[in-house]
């Protein structure tokens, strides 16, 4: 089915949906009429006639929760008989009650029983009913209401309830749909990432071997004062960026966060985006001091700030104002009703606005896509707003978009306070020398990584031992004299991962400190984006001094 034809298809699902809910209002009339309460149950026979001909299920329960009186559509939409429904009580293994979520409700949860614990009505609570007779499953909504006598005491409890079963399986279906438009859409989005991709890597992959060629024969142009050794590092650190990019667009990309402050961040960037931006665009901050503190990666908040900025720039070619702004905000219940997924809570809001030439609303709408641009051939990737996206996505937080042509852009980002009293961490100190004496296992399934990491770790002095795989580490180290001190290992290998070979050799060598080094999160010490505490991570690519300096951080570590 095309995108168009979903989107029809939902059109009809949203308007049975509400022609459904239409007539939820009307029946909810009934209820009305029915919490008059003790009325119904003083005069049975005179109500009878009424509460046969409703259209809601009606069932009155004793106070030990035993059935009273019930009506014909009670029995119906319960699957029992009259007959059979009078006298059970609200624990009979006759029914078997599921929640919203299909899971079995516990019976503390059934309408009765919350009455009878809480005293208070229960109002629209959904419930699913496993029928006995029929084997199948019917949707009511459900209102309960304690009635009690002149002295205050519960007698009775009083159960109405209509069947939602053809609004339920209209949302089923309305979210598979959505569901599958989204699917489709994430397939174009990959179809449109992945031209970007080839695009970008194959001219550096381009500008690489290129170089390589000149440098194999000797060109004096590219050979003199390691010219063409500059250019081949320049061109693989453009395409790392670019990784970076493409992980964090993907919330794929390994966070290390910390208790933070905002402020702090915006303050030390300050004086760089002024730089970076230029002297015809006026940098200005307006910092709520009362901001609280976030769990953030700080340099992901960084990556976030440069990318609005530079977007920002490009904004405003003739010059203008860049204005960064922080402010402590409460969202309650209300706002959150409104902006899907987000919680009620405290945040601390970063906003980014200029005076720019603005967006259109066509535009607006594909701000966040990778790989979409509105700059000309050369100037951009488009993968800056996905980035960012990903970024505050990544770490629990909001972003939202206000923007009109010729009015500037603004971007908000919500990011939750951390209202814990721990004190924000102190940061490691940097060690004094890279060089040691100590040994060290290195375990990489890529020769050339393995090659080069040992090569770096033996220039500074280190021991070192290397293995392509677990098995082959755990035969090396057996053949080890003495202590070895740390294991430098790949996390994602053939066979068991470096996780479960780091767990074994610690059991075998008690004290040995682990450094893991990846180029891919979704694995065993890194969960939803977050690096486990505790744990040691290299990210790749990495360079040489970047090796040596978490090696040594990490033997250093208390």
């Amino acid at each position: 089915m095309s995108v168009e034809g979903l989107e029809r298809k939902l059109a009809d699902l949203r308007r049975q949906v509400a022609e459904l809910e239409g007539e939820l209002a009307v029946r909810s009339g009934l209820y009305d009429l029915l919490d008059e309460g003790p009325p119904v149950l003083s005069s049975v026979a005179h109500y009878r006639e009424l509460i046969e001909n409703l259209h809601a299920g009606l069932v009155v329960h004793a106070a030990d929760t035993s059935i009273l009186l019930c009506n014909g559509t009670s029995s119906t939409l319960l699957g029992l008989t009259i007959d059979q429904m009078m006298g059970k009580t609200a624990i009979d293994p006759a029914w078997c009650f599921v929640d919203a979520e299909q899971q079995p409700m516990p019976l503390e949860d059934y309408p009765v029983n919350r009455v009878i614990a809480t005293g208070r009505p229960l109002r629209n609570l959904v419930v699913g009913v496993d029928r006995p007779l029929t084997a199948d499953r019917v949707w009511v909504l459900c209102n309960a209401y304690p009635v009690r006598d002149e002295g205050g005491a519960l007698q009775q409890v009083v159960v109405t309830f209509i069947d939602i079963s053809d609004q339920r399986r209209a949302e089923e279906e309305r979210s598979r749909l959505e569901e599958q438009l989204r699917q489709t859409q994430r397939m174009e989005a990959v179809g449109q990432l992945a031209g970007g991709i080839a695009h970008d890597f194959n001219n550096l992959l381009t500008a690489i071997l290129g170089v390589c060629d000149l440098v194999d024969i000797g060109d004096p142009e590219w050979v003199t004062d390691n010219k063409g050794v500059n250019e081949i590092r320049k061109a693989a650190n453009r395409a790392a960026a670019l990784t970076r990019q493409l992980l964090a667009f993907s919330r794929k990309q390994v966070l290390q966060p910390r208790r933070l402050e905002v402020n702090e961040v915006v303050e030390g960037m300050k004086e760089m985006l002024a730089r970076l931006i230029g002297e015809h665009i006026e940098v200005l901050t307006m910092l709520e001091p009362s901001v609280g503190p976030v769990v953030a990666d700080p340099v992901q908040i960084e990556q976030v700030l440069l990318n609005l900025a530079i977007n920002a720039r490009d904004a405003m070619p003739r010059g203008g104002r860049l204005l960064l702004e922080t402010r402590d905000l409460e969202l309650d219940e209300a706002y959150c009703r409104e902006h899907a997924g987000v919680e009620p809570g405290r945040y601390a809001v970063l906003s980014i606005s200029d005076s720019g030439v603005g967006m259109s609303s066509e535009v607006r709408a594909r701000a966040f896509e990778p790989f979409f641009t509105t700059k000309e051939l050369g100037r951009g990737t488009g993968l800056g707003l996905a980035t960012v996206y990903g970024i505050v996505s990544q770490s629990g937080g909001h972003i939202w978009l206000y923007s009109e042509p010729g009015e500037g852009t603004t971007f908000k980002i919500y990011l939750p306070v951390d209202e814990s009293a721990e004190q924000p961490e102190t940061k490691q100190p940097e060690p004094a020398a890279l060089e040691g004496d100590e040994t060290i296992l290195v375990v990489e399934d890529e020769p050339a990584v393995r090659a080069l990491t040992c090569a770096v770790l033996r220039r500074h002095g280190y021991r070192v031992f290397a293995a392509p795989g677990p098995d082959q580490a755990i035969r090396t180290a057996e053949r080890v004299d003495g202590a070895i001190d740390l294991l430098l290992t790949d996390v994602v290998m053939p066979g068991a991962s470096g996780l479960q070979l780091a767990r074994q050799l610690t059991l075998q060598r008690p004290g040995l400190k682990v450094l893991f080094m990846s180029g891919y999160t979704d694995n065993a010490i890194v969960h939803h984006g977050v690096l486990d505490q505790d744990v040691a991570l290299l990210e790749k690519p990495f360079t040489a001094d970047l090796l040596a300096r978490a090696v040594r951080s990490t033997l250093d570590a208390g």
